[in-house]
């Protein structure tokens, strides 16, 4: 399919990439501050070697409360905080902050379920030899949950692109904002026909990239 006559190659690349930083920054994001959640779960859950019920309650309801939200309320929701973050509220960086806040919880509790699936055997066994709490972390739990992992960010990623077309619904830029100015409100078939394939092939990409990492870490 011809790119459509009404809009520029340059005009889809260009939102190619602000799709691209979106994804690639809010994924970073959430992945630097998802793990840790998700091991603080793990280890203040009953049981766990810092068990205290209360803050895995707290933490756990705080994490539930943010994935329970649409993201276009909590995109909405967040326009203060973004401001104050950003210093704008329309954009690709206004978009990151609740792209971000979003894919965390939804990333953490990712994790949490690869990281209960790590057999106790092997936690028992570390604990015999006189391993330290967080190296038991370190060189039990994340290195043996760590296809599940990779999985979980894939999803993530996955999910975060959908997200961030849904976003230029509210200025943020990307392809959702060419599908909606240039394809929805000017009736362009085509701009639309155009943007869903990319989102297609960059789904794609992703999964099969995220799904081969997988194979090979399981190999190994």
């Amino acid at each position: 399919m011809l790119p459509s006559l009404s809009i520029s190659i340059d005009r889809y690349w260009n939102a190619l990439l602000d799709t691209l930083m979106m994804v690639g920054v809010s994924g970073g994001l959430a992945l630097v501050a998802g793990v840790p959640l998700a091991i603080l779960l793990i280890v203040t859950a009953p049981g766990g070697f810092l068990a205290s019920p209360r803050i895995n309650r707290v933490l756990g309801s705080l994490i539930n409360g943010f994935r329970a939200t649409p993201f276009i309320v909590l995109l909405v929701a967040l326009i203060p905080f973004t401001r104050i973050v950003a210093g704008t509220t329309i954009g690709v960086w206004a978009a990151i902050v609740p792209l971000a806040i979003s894919a965390t919880p939804f990333f953490a509790r990712i994790v949490e379920v690869s990281l209960r699936e790590v057999d106790p055997g092997l936690i028992e066994a570390a604990q015999a030899m006189g391993c330290e709490k967080w190296d038991i972390v370190r060189h039990v739990y994340l290195p043996e949950a760590l296809p599940g992992i990779v999985g979980g960010f894939t999803i993530t990623l996955v999910a975060l692109i959908s997200s961030s077309a849904m976003a230029g619904a509210v200025g943020a830029g990307g392809l959702g904002d060419l599908a909606i100015r240039y394809g929805y409100q000017r009736f362009d078939t085509q701009v639309m026909l155009i943007v869903i394939a990319v989102l297609i092939l960059l789904v794609s990409v992703v999964q099969a990239a995220g799904d081969g990492y997988v194979r090979w870490l399981r190999s190994r």
